[in-house]
């Protein structure tokens, strides 16, 4: 359980704090503000960067902390900002890194329950929880973020979604 979670989330967000580099040198380079990146979006009703990067983690902190049954990191207002999306990566990768492997590892038959931001609670088993739930949604909003810089121009590869080995 905590390889099919911290041990999945950790990496891939290292790997989105990469795109977002990627993404700010090359409105660098091209002299726009990167906060047009991170408003773009596929489609009207769909969320932008910014809240794609913001769900990526909110999906990634909440899952692990459910179950280690541990309060979840309150990640600040989400921002429109480079420096900001990195501070949520950083302060994601720093919660979930700090959780204690044999709660998380106990915990596949164990039921947890997960919010949803209208206030509903969704009951799972924390196995079902990260195969059908928290796992697909992270690699939605990460897969997103990527295919949003893509489509802006953002030179970027399968080996930055996916990690330099």
């Amino acid at each position: 359980m905590y390889e099919a979670s911290v041990g999945l989330f950790v990496p891939y967000l290292r790997n989105l704090s990469v795109l977002l580099d990627k993404g700010g040198a090359y409105a660098e380079a091209r002299k726009f503000n990167p906060a047009v990146l991170l408003g773009m979006r596929l489609a009207p009703n769909m969320y932008d960067l910014a809240q794609q990067v913001g769900e990526a983690c909110r999906h990634a902190t909440v899952a692990p902390a459910l179950l280690a049954q541990r309060d979840p990191v309150v990640l600040p207002v989400l921002e429109h900002d480079m420096a900001g999306l990195q501070a949520r990566i950083a302060t994601s990768i720093e919660f979930i890194d700090s959780l204690p492997r044999a709660a998380i590892d106990a915990a596949a038959e164990q039921t947890v329950f997960f919010r949803l931001k209208n206030g509903t609670e969704l009951p799972f088993t924390g196995r079902t929880l990260l195969l059908t739930f928290s796992v697909p949604q992270f690699f939605f909003h990460v897969t997103t973020a990527y295919d949003l810089l893509r489509h802006a121009g953002v030179e970027l590869v399968k080996k930055d979604y996916l990690g330099r080995k």
